[in-house]
Protein backbone atom coordinates (compact mmCIF):
# COMPACT_ATOMS: atom_id res chain seq x y z
CA UNK A 1 0.00 0.00 0.00
CA UNK A 2 0.70 3.84 -0.24
CA UNK A 3 2.43 5.51 2.29
CA UNK A 4 3.62 8.97 2.43
CA UNK A 5 6.94 10.23 3.46
CA UNK A 6 5.45 11.96 6.40
CA UNK A 7 3.59 8.59 7.42
CA UNK A 8 6.57 6.40 6.67
CA UNK A 9 8.65 8.34 9.21
CA UNK A 10 5.84 8.16 11.68
CA UNK A 11 5.18 4.38 11.71
CA UNK A 12 9.22 3.94 11.93
CA UNK A 13 9.28 6.74 14.83
CA UNK A 14 6.75 4.44 16.39
CA UNK A 15 8.32 1.31 15.70
CA UNK A 16 11.79 2.31 17.15
CA UNK A 17 10.12 3.38 20.58
CA UNK A 18 11.43 1.69 23.07
CA UNK A 19 9.23 2.32 25.99
CA UNK A 20 6.85 0.11 23.98
CA UNK A 21 7.05 -3.57 24.91
CA UNK A 22 6.60 -4.62 21.22
CA UNK A 23 7.59 -8.53 22.69
CA UNK A 24 4.41 -8.92 24.96
CA UNK A 25 2.75 -8.97 20.96
CA UNK A 26 4.74 -11.66 19.79
CA UNK A 27 2.42 -14.32 17.94
CA UNK A 28 -0.53 -12.02 19.28
CA UNK A 29 -4.00 -11.99 18.03
CA UNK A 30 -5.68 -8.07 18.33
CA UNK A 31 -9.22 -7.43 17.79
CA UNK A 32 -9.29 -3.02 16.95
CA UNK A 33 -12.67 -1.73 16.48
CA UNK A 34 -13.11 2.22 14.88
CA UNK A 35 -10.01 0.68 12.83
CA UNK A 36 -11.43 2.85 9.65
CA UNK A 37 -11.27 6.55 12.04
CA UNK A 38 -8.56 8.62 11.99
CA UNK A 39 -6.73 7.13 15.04
CA UNK A 40 -8.00 3.37 14.31
CA UNK A 41 -6.61 3.77 10.54
CA UNK A 42 -3.17 5.18 12.22
CA UNK A 43 -3.08 2.19 14.59
CA UNK A 44 -3.57 -0.73 12.43
CA UNK A 45 -0.68 1.02 9.89
CA UNK A 46 1.28 0.78 12.86
CA UNK A 47 0.63 -2.57 14.03
CA UNK A 48 1.40 -4.07 10.04
CA UNK A 49 4.36 -1.94 10.09
CA UNK A 50 6.00 -3.31 13.15
CA UNK A 51 4.79 -6.45 12.33
CA UNK A 52 6.79 -6.64 8.99
CA UNK A 53 9.72 -4.75 10.66
CA UNK A 54 10.02 -6.95 13.97
CA UNK A 55 8.52 -10.37 12.20
CA UNK A 56 5.57 -10.12 15.09
CA UNK A 57 3.72 -12.79 13.73
CA UNK A 58 0.80 -10.89 14.79
CA UNK A 59 -2.68 -11.19 13.85
CA UNK A 60 -5.19 -8.67 13.49
CA UNK A 61 -9.27 -8.45 13.48
CA UNK A 62 -10.64 -5.01 12.47
CA UNK A 63 -13.98 -4.90 13.00
CA UNK A 64 -15.85 -2.99 10.37
CA UNK A 65 -19.40 -2.17 8.79
CA UNK A 66 -18.04 -2.43 5.03
CA UNK A 67 -15.15 -4.64 4.32
CA UNK A 68 -15.35 -3.55 0.74
CA UNK A 69 -14.08 0.32 1.99
CA UNK A 70 -11.60 -1.22 4.75
CA UNK A 71 -10.10 -3.43 1.73
CA UNK A 72 -9.40 -0.18 0.07
CA UNK A 73 -7.81 1.29 3.37
CA UNK A 74 -5.61 -0.92 4.36
CA UNK A 75 -4.38 -2.84 0.58
CA UNK A 76 -1.89 -5.43 0.29
CA UNK A 77 -1.69 -6.07 4.51
CA UNK A 78 -1.82 -9.60 3.66
CA UNK A 79 -2.76 -12.58 6.23
CA UNK A 80 -1.69 -10.56 9.06
CA UNK A 81 -5.06 -8.53 8.65
CA UNK A 82 -8.53 -10.01 8.61
CA UNK A 83 -11.76 -8.37 8.89
CA UNK A 84 -14.44 -9.19 10.44
CA UNK A 85 -17.76 -7.86 9.23
CA UNK A 86 -20.22 -6.07 12.09
CA UNK A 87 -20.97 -3.39 14.51
CA UNK A 88 -20.07 -3.09 18.18
CA UNK A 89 -24.19 -3.25 19.04
CA UNK A 90 -23.96 -6.18 17.46
CA UNK A 91 -21.51 -8.26 17.96
CA UNK A 92 -20.29 -11.00 14.91
CA UNK A 93 -18.73 -14.24 15.25
CA UNK A 94 -15.40 -14.19 16.23
CA UNK A 95 -14.07 -17.32 16.63
CA UNK A 96 -10.00 -16.27 17.12
CA UNK A 97 -8.54 -16.97 20.49
CA UNK A 98 -8.13 -13.11 20.80
CA UNK A 99 -5.58 -11.72 23.20
CA UNK A 100 -5.84 -8.24 23.36
CA UNK A 101 -8.67 -5.45 22.77
CA UNK A 102 -8.74 -2.08 21.72
CA UNK A 103 -11.54 -0.61 21.52
CA UNK A 104 -11.86 2.88 19.07
CA UNK A 105 -15.27 2.47 17.52
CA UNK A 106 -17.50 5.59 18.33
CA UNK A 107 -19.23 8.54 16.31
CA UNK A 108 -16.82 11.89 16.76
CA UNK A 109 -18.64 14.74 14.98
CA UNK A 110 -20.73 17.15 16.96
CA UNK A 111 -23.26 17.31 14.34
CA UNK A 112 -23.83 13.60 14.99
CA UNK A 113 -24.39 13.94 18.73
CA UNK A 114 -26.92 16.80 18.26
CA UNK A 115 -29.05 15.09 15.53
CA UNK A 116 -28.65 11.24 17.05
CA UNK A 117 -28.06 11.52 20.66
CA UNK A 118 -29.65 8.04 21.46
CA UNK A 119 -27.52 6.60 18.72
CA UNK A 120 -25.03 7.72 19.93
CA UNK A 121 -25.47 6.53 23.71
CA UNK A 122 -26.62 3.22 22.12
CA UNK A 123 -23.17 2.25 20.25
CA UNK A 124 -21.07 3.70 23.04
CA UNK A 125 -22.96 1.71 25.63
CA UNK A 126 -23.81 -1.35 24.30
CA UNK A 127 -21.01 -1.46 22.20
CA UNK A 128 -18.75 -1.33 25.36
CA UNK A 129 -20.69 -3.58 27.27
CA UNK A 130 -20.64 -6.60 24.26
CA UNK A 131 -17.11 -5.99 23.95
CA UNK A 132 -16.23 -6.00 27.77
CA UNK A 133 -18.33 -9.52 27.86
CA UNK A 134 -16.35 -11.27 24.66
CA UNK A 135 -12.98 -10.38 26.46
CA UNK A 136 -14.18 -12.15 29.65
CA UNK A 137 -15.30 -15.09 27.12
CA UNK A 138 -11.89 -14.75 25.30
CA UNK A 139 -10.01 -14.12 28.85
CA UNK A 140 -7.58 -11.56 27.40
CA UNK A 141 -4.44 -10.24 28.24
CA UNK A 142 -5.53 -6.57 27.68
CA UNK A 143 -9.02 -4.67 26.89
CA UNK A 144 -8.26 -0.91 26.39
CA UNK A 145 -11.19 1.67 25.85
CA UNK A 146 -10.52 4.92 23.92
CA UNK A 147 -12.09 7.36 26.27
CA UNK A 148 -11.69 11.26 25.81
CA UNK A 149 -10.73 14.77 27.30
CA UNK A 150 -15.05 15.53 27.17
CA UNK A 151 -15.42 13.44 30.57
CA UNK A 152 -13.81 16.39 32.75
CA UNK A 153 -16.89 17.93 31.44
CA UNK A 154 -17.45 22.13 31.72
CA UNK A 155 -13.85 23.00 33.91
CA UNK A 156 -13.31 26.41 34.20
CA UNK A 157 -9.58 26.43 35.03
CA UNK A 158 -6.71 26.35 33.15
CA UNK A 159 -4.95 24.10 36.00
CA UNK A 160 -3.51 20.95 34.87
CA UNK A 161 -6.55 18.37 34.77
CA UNK A 162 -5.88 14.75 36.78
CA UNK A 163 -7.14 11.42 35.84
CA UNK A 164 -9.03 11.76 39.39
CA UNK A 165 -10.64 15.59 39.17
CA UNK A 166 -14.28 15.60 39.73
CA UNK A 167 -16.21 17.12 36.39
CA UNK A 168 -19.56 18.66 35.88
CA UNK A 169 -22.04 17.64 32.75
CA UNK A 170 -25.56 19.17 32.41
CA UNK A 171 -27.64 15.54 31.68
CA UNK A 172 -30.17 17.30 30.40
CA UNK A 173 -28.03 18.81 27.64
CA UNK A 174 -28.61 16.70 24.74
CA UNK A 175 -25.15 17.52 23.27
CA UNK A 176 -23.80 15.99 27.19
CA UNK A 177 -24.80 12.06 25.23
CA UNK A 178 -21.24 12.01 24.14
CA UNK A 179 -19.35 12.86 27.27
CA UNK A 180 -21.99 11.18 29.66
CA UNK A 181 -21.66 7.85 27.71
CA UNK A 182 -18.22 7.65 27.82
CA UNK A 183 -18.18 7.91 31.30
CA UNK A 184 -20.12 5.48 32.01
CA UNK A 185 -18.46 3.26 29.35
CA UNK A 186 -15.54 4.11 31.47
CA UNK A 187 -17.36 2.64 34.66
CA UNK A 188 -18.21 -0.56 32.95
CA UNK A 189 -14.23 -0.81 32.06
CA UNK A 190 -14.12 -0.02 35.95
CA UNK A 191 -16.83 -2.74 36.70
CA UNK A 192 -15.65 -5.78 34.51
CA UNK A 193 -12.25 -5.41 36.45
CA UNK A 194 -13.60 -5.35 39.90
CA UNK A 195 -16.51 -7.93 39.08
CA UNK A 196 -14.71 -10.12 36.97
CA UNK A 197 -11.14 -9.68 36.64
CA UNK A 198 -11.30 -8.61 32.56
CA UNK A 199 -7.86 -6.38 32.49
CA UNK A 200 -9.52 -3.20 31.60
CA UNK A 201 -8.18 0.25 31.24
CA UNK A 202 -9.53 3.40 29.84
CA UNK A 203 -7.12 6.51 28.30
CA UNK A 204 -8.50 9.83 28.07
CA UNK A 205 -7.28 11.23 24.43
CA UNK A 206 -6.90 14.90 24.13
CA UNK A 207 -7.92 15.60 20.12
CA UNK A 208 -5.75 14.05 18.16
CA UNK A 209 -4.91 14.51 14.36
CA UNK A 210 -1.98 14.50 11.86
CA UNK A 211 -1.49 12.41 8.87
CA UNK A 212 -4.30 10.04 7.50
CA UNK A 213 -7.35 12.22 7.74
CA UNK A 214 -9.46 12.08 5.75
CA UNK A 215 -10.39 14.42 2.56
CA UNK A 216 -13.82 15.26 4.13
CA UNK A 217 -13.04 15.18 7.08
CA UNK A 218 -15.05 18.65 8.77
CA UNK A 219 -13.54 18.77 11.90
CA UNK A 220 -11.81 22.01 13.51
CA UNK A 221 -8.30 21.52 12.69
CA UNK A 222 -8.91 19.76 9.12
CA UNK A 223 -11.06 23.21 8.53
CA UNK A 224 -8.46 24.84 9.34
CA UNK A 225 -5.70 23.34 6.95
CA UNK A 226 -8.03 23.18 3.85
CA UNK A 227 -8.32 26.97 4.41
CA UNK A 228 -4.99 27.66 4.76
CA UNK A 229 -3.98 25.11 1.46
CA UNK A 230 -6.71 26.77 -0.81
CA UNK A 231 -5.45 30.48 0.66
CA UNK A 232 -8.66 31.13 2.45
CA UNK A 233 -9.71 32.94 5.31
CA UNK A 234 -10.58 31.30 8.73
CA UNK A 235 -14.39 31.64 9.30
CA UNK A 236 -15.24 30.39 13.51
CA UNK A 237 -18.44 29.95 13.99
CA UNK A 238 -17.88 30.89 17.93
CA UNK A 239 -16.01 32.86 19.74
CA UNK A 240 -12.92 30.87 19.53
CA UNK A 241 -12.32 31.31 23.50
CA UNK A 242 -12.35 27.39 24.18
CA UNK A 243 -9.00 26.34 25.33
CA UNK A 244 -7.69 22.42 25.19
CA UNK A 245 -5.02 20.04 24.77
CA UNK A 246 -4.19 17.96 21.26
CA UNK A 247 -2.28 15.46 20.86
CA UNK A 248 -0.13 14.45 17.22
CA UNK A 249 -1.46 11.23 16.07
CA UNK A 250 1.81 9.28 16.12
CA UNK A 251 2.23 10.23 19.04
CA UNK A 252 -1.66 9.16 20.27
CA UNK A 253 -0.59 5.53 18.90
CA UNK A 254 2.31 5.52 20.70
CA UNK A 255 0.49 6.35 23.92
CA UNK A 256 -2.69 4.19 23.35
CA UNK A 257 -0.12 0.68 22.90
CA UNK A 258 1.44 1.88 25.82
CA UNK A 259 -1.53 2.33 28.13
CA UNK A 260 -2.19 -0.88 26.52
CA UNK A 261 0.38 -3.21 27.40
CA UNK A 262 1.91 -1.11 30.54
CA UNK A 263 -0.88 0.60 32.09
CA UNK A 264 -2.95 -0.93 35.16
CA UNK A 265 -6.01 -2.64 34.99
CA UNK A 266 -8.82 -0.50 36.74
CA UNK A 267 -6.55 2.70 35.71
CA UNK A 268 -7.55 5.91 33.12
CA UNK A 269 -4.81 7.49 31.61
CA UNK A 270 -4.85 11.21 30.20
CA UNK A 271 -2.99 11.78 26.75
CA UNK A 272 -1.89 14.72 25.50
CA UNK A 273 0.55 17.24 24.48
CA UNK A 274 0.66 19.69 27.45
CA UNK A 275 2.77 22.19 25.28
CA UNK A 276 -0.07 22.33 22.87
CA UNK A 277 -2.79 23.60 24.74
CA UNK A 278 -4.46 27.13 23.51
CA UNK A 279 -7.70 28.59 22.44
CA UNK A 280 -9.38 27.83 19.24
CA UNK A 281 -8.82 31.14 18.27
CA UNK A 282 -4.68 31.17 19.20
CA UNK A 283 -4.70 28.15 17.19
CA UNK A 284 -6.59 29.42 13.87
CA UNK A 285 -4.60 32.59 14.11
CA UNK A 286 -1.40 30.17 14.16
CA UNK A 287 -2.46 28.50 10.99
CA UNK A 288 -3.14 31.81 9.38
CA UNK A 289 0.12 33.10 10.35
CA UNK A 290 2.51 30.25 9.98
CA UNK A 291 1.18 27.71 7.62
CA UNK A 292 -0.46 29.93 4.89
CA UNK A 293 2.38 32.46 5.86
CA UNK A 294 -0.16 35.44 6.81
CA UNK A 295 -1.70 35.32 3.50
CA UNK A 296 -5.21 34.44 5.02
CA UNK A 297 -7.06 36.00 7.78
CA UNK A 298 -9.33 34.71 10.83
CA UNK A 299 -12.75 35.89 10.91
CA UNK A 300 -15.19 35.46 13.48
CA UNK A 301 -19.02 34.65 12.67
CA UNK A 302 -20.40 33.41 15.66
CA UNK A 303 -23.57 31.38 15.01
CA UNK A 304 -25.87 29.24 16.41
CA UNK A 305 -23.21 26.23 15.69
CA UNK A 306 -21.99 27.03 19.07
CA UNK A 307 -24.21 24.40 20.38
CA UNK A 308 -22.81 21.62 18.70
CA UNK A 309 -20.04 21.76 20.72
CA UNK A 310 -18.81 20.68 24.08
CA UNK A 311 -19.73 23.48 26.65
CA UNK A 312 -16.01 23.21 28.20
CA UNK A 313 -14.69 25.93 28.01
CA UNK A 314 -10.91 24.97 30.09
CA UNK A 315 -9.34 21.13 29.17
CA UNK A 316 -5.45 20.98 30.23
CA UNK A 317 -4.97 17.35 30.79
CA UNK A 318 -1.85 16.59 33.13
CA UNK A 319 0.31 13.68 31.74
CA UNK A 320 2.67 12.57 34.38
CA UNK A 321 0.79 9.55 35.13
CA UNK A 322 1.21 8.05 31.70
CA UNK A 323 4.66 9.96 31.34
CA UNK A 324 5.37 7.34 34.23
CA UNK A 325 4.99 4.43 32.02
CA UNK A 326 8.09 5.48 29.72
CA UNK A 327 5.71 7.58 27.18
CA UNK A 328 6.81 10.99 26.22
CA UNK A 329 4.68 13.07 23.18
CA UNK A 330 7.28 14.27 20.28
CA UNK A 331 5.25 16.89 17.94
CA UNK A 332 3.81 20.61 19.05
CA UNK A 333 0.44 22.02 17.39
CA UNK A 334 2.99 24.13 14.42
CA UNK A 335 4.76 21.19 13.25
CA UNK A 336 1.80 18.75 13.63
CA UNK A 337 -0.47 20.88 11.02
CA UNK A 338 2.65 21.16 8.88
CA UNK A 339 2.72 17.57 8.72
CA UNK A 340 -0.52 16.64 8.23
CA UNK A 341 -0.42 19.27 5.49
CA UNK A 342 2.64 17.69 4.01
CA UNK A 343 0.77 14.35 4.23
CA UNK A 344 -2.36 15.44 2.85
CA UNK A 345 -0.50 16.91 -0.22
CA UNK A 346 1.64 14.22 -1.39
CA UNK A 347 -1.85 11.72 -0.76
CA UNK A 348 -3.51 13.81 -3.43
CA UNK A 349 -0.61 13.87 -5.56
CA UNK A 350 -1.13 9.91 -6.31
CA UNK A 351 -4.28 10.21 -7.17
Amino acid sequence: MFYSTILKTDLQQICDCTFIPWEKLRGKTLLITGATGLIGRNLLWVLLWANMQKNLNLTVVALVRDQNAAKEQFPGAGQALRFAVGCVEDLPDIPENVDYIIHGASPTASAYFIQYPLETVRTAVMGTWNLLEFAKKKNVEGFLYLSSMEVYGANTSDKPIKENAPSFIDSMNIRSCYPEAKRLCENLCAGYWSEYGVPARVIRLAQTFGPGIAQNDNRVFAQFLRAALKKEDIILKTDGSVRRSYLYTADGVSAILTVLLCGGSGEAYNAANPDTYCSILEMAEMVAQDLAHGRIQVKIQADDAAAMYPPSRRVNLQVDKLMALGWYPTRELQEMFERMAADLLERRGKK
